[in-house]
């Protein structure tokens, strides 16, 4: 005798509860999904959804400070929001251009902050990470890391995962920390071999990578702080990993960008370009694209490490790029800031700035925000 009508139904029924609960849980998580963090999500994927000019129409407006800006922007409900060698953190108006709040710190700020759940979260060379509320810019928390915090923080799950490291560009003794979202306090510290200077953290299933001055790119467990693996380059790691299809791939001192099996740490392959890698790659659509120090943003396959094409600017590429529908834009130390065609690597547009370009730009609603040696904050359309 079969089973009766109404079991099939609630056993459906059950089912397609299942299926919506996990399509949810799936789009949450999905690498693409844009947050106001670096590198548009804790994936650090540099992935961007939406539309980015394609031609270049206008300078929207420029922000200007009283030091170089390196920090890279985040852009959340209609303000931008960053940081500059001056000591202050910047909150301006994304339409006007005009200055909000700021808040000063005891040192330069390089950190990109990450804008979440209404507090904006970012580092200083004082050595503290900051929590600020974002309509007042008033401190909620700060939390004294033992040494400079350069990089930039994820926020997952009320958690607060950011690096510190020494000096400028010392090498040395670093630390790797998870504090509470809300209260700043401390769940747990690693001690890595070397500073964490620049490489801001990927999380993503539970797992935090980072890179660090010891030559080594970390795997640690999100919730204990135990190490699962570290994977050895030749040279000091300062990019930001991104984490795409159970790979994650990262640029070394010593030329090489990376891409290494989450669960295992076991290197699938290595690419070589002519100098340093600095700028943190964006993994979009079976593509990594990533700047070296030879002048050149890189485009290579994401399953082999075979080029597609490489681009040449006129000085290093150390800012990471930013990939929106089907352009990749970012800067280099010639003062430029490139748009790139994907598929051909052909230049789209470019605009020139008054010095260098380090911070690497957000792609929102059309416009491009990105911030130069030259004290400016741009916005482009």
């Amino acid at each position: 005798m079969g089973k009766p009508h109404y079991f099939k139904t609630s056993l459906i029924f059950s089912m397609l509860i299942l299926l919506i609960i996990s399509c949810s849980l799936q789009s949450l998580n999905s690498d693409n999904s844009y947050v106001a963090m670096f590198r548009g999500n804790p994936a650090r994927t540099g992935a961007y959804a939406g539309k980015g000019p394609k031609e270049l129409k206008e300078l929207v407006w420029k922000f200007k400070t009283d030091s170089g800006i390196w920090s890279s922007p985040a852009v959340m409900d209609g303000v931008v929001y960053f940081g500059s060698g001056d000591k202050y953190l910047y909150a301006v108006d994304i339409k006007t251009g005009q200055e909000k709040w700021k808040f000063e710190t005891g040192h330069a700020v390089a950190s990109s902050p990450a804008v979440v759940n209404g507090v904006v979260y970012f580092g200083s060379g004082d050595s503290c990470l900051y929590a600020l509320d974002v309509k007042t810019g008033q401190e909620k928390w700060k939390f004294e890391a033992g040494y400079s915090v350069w990089s930039s923080p994820a926020v997952v799950d009320g958690v607060v995962y950011f690096g510190s490291g020494v000096g400028n560009f010392g090498s040395g003794d670093g630390l790797f920390y998870a504090v509470n979202s809300k209260t700043g306090q401390e769940i747990w510290k690693f001690e890595p071999g070397g500073a964490v200077q620049l490489s801001s953290p990927a999380v993503v299933d539970g797992v935090v990578y980072f890179g660090s001055f010891d030559n080594s790119l970390y795997a640690v467990n999100a919730m204990t702080g135990q190490e699962k693996w570290r994977f050895n380059t030749g040279d000091w790691v300062d990019t930001s990993p991104a984490v795409v299809d159970g790979v994650v791939y990262f640029g070394s001192y010593d030329g090489f960008l990376y891409a290494v099996d989450v669960k295992t740490g076991q290197e699938k392959w290595m690419f070589w370009t002519g100098s340093f890698v600095r700028s943190s790659p964006a993994v979009v659509d079976g593509v990594v694209y990533f700047g070296s120090l030879d002048n050149f943003l890189y485009a290579v396959e994401a399953k082999t490490g075979q080029e597609k094409w490489k681009f040449e600017t006129g000085y290093s590429v150390t800012s990471s790029p930013a990939v929106v529908d089907g352009v990749v834009y970012f800067g280099s130390y010639d003062g430029f800031l490139y748009a790139v065609d994907c598929k051909t690597g052909q230049e789209m547009w470019k605009f020139k700035t008054g010095s260098t370009l380090d911070s690497s730009p957000a792609v929102v609603d059309g416009v491009v925000y990105f911030g130069s040696f030259d004290d400016y904050l741009y916005a482009m359309k």
